[in-house]
């Protein structure tokens, strides 16, 4: 059943999904990680694609976009529509903090935010936290020891701006001990908890706002092997879980 945004069919999807902000990137991790592969949804060029891991476990890989409303909008019809029972957001984050380097991975365990999306809820001058699903959490925790890859847990930043006109502000979210800046995540953990879901987030650092050199656009796209790897490892576990 296809919505405005997705025209895939009905069973399209699995009941896990890792969502990249890319849909190149999303074609990346079809094509290197899964088999089988098949090509569900191409609607506006956001790519979603449906194959198997290497240990034959059904996972769907599909692109969010930039910011909190498209992933709003993507992550919200796949929960709705699509049958999806969770969602692993996997992309790259800006470190807010300096033992977090350039190639590291953060497993956020909650999200703070700039943005208005929490109005939606008129909770009348109240702040909600928008944390990860804990079940997937332990999992994408217990995948990384298992994987014997060094990770940050801890909170992050998700911003509706990139290009930010106060050029110090992330200097008050360093303060507060927030990890890193990325724009997707809030929109995807408040909709999973809307929607009685699950949600999680795994992330690459690929630029520090304590100038250590950046991820060139060709490795933002292929040296995120370690946070795909951690994030198909919990995505198995919770299918099986299911």
């Amino acid at each position: 059943m296809a919505t405005p945004h997705i025209n895939a069919k009905d069973g399209a999807f699995a009941k896990v999904v890792l969502m990249p902000g890319d849909p190149l990137r999303a074609k990346w991790i079809a094509s290197t990680f899964l088999h089988d592969v098949e090509e569900v949804t191409n609607l506006r060029g956001m790519l979603g694609f449906t194959g198997y891991t290497k240990n034959n476990v059904r996972i769907s890989v599909m692109a969010s976009g930039m910011g909190q409303p498209s992933i709003g909008i993507y992550s919200y019809e796949l929960f709705t529509q699509y049958g999806v029972e969770a969602i692993i957001r996997v992309g790259t984050a800006g470190s807010y903090q300096k033992d977090v380097h350039v190639g590291d991975v953060v497993i956020a365990n909650g999200s703070c935010t700039d943005s208005s999306w929490m109005l939606q809820f008129e909770l009348n001058g109240g702040v909600y936290s928008a944390v990860s699903t804990f079940s997937l959490l332990e999992k994408e925790v217990a995948a990384a020891k298992n994987q014997g890859k060094k990770v940050h847990i801890g909170n992050v930043l998700s911003s509706d701006m990139f290009y930010n006109a106060d050029g110090l502000r992330w200097k008050k979210w360093e303060a507060l001990g927030v990890l890193c800046v990325e724009m997707e995540s809030f929109a995807l953990f408040c909709n999973a908890a809307r929607t009685h879901k699950k949600a999680g987030c795994v992330l690459t650092i690929s630029d520090s706002f304590h100038n250590e050199p950046q991820l060139t656009p060709e490795e933002r796209q292929t040296n995120l092997i370690n946070m795909i790897e951690i994030a198909i490892e919990a995505a198995e576990k919770e299918t099986n879980a299911l």
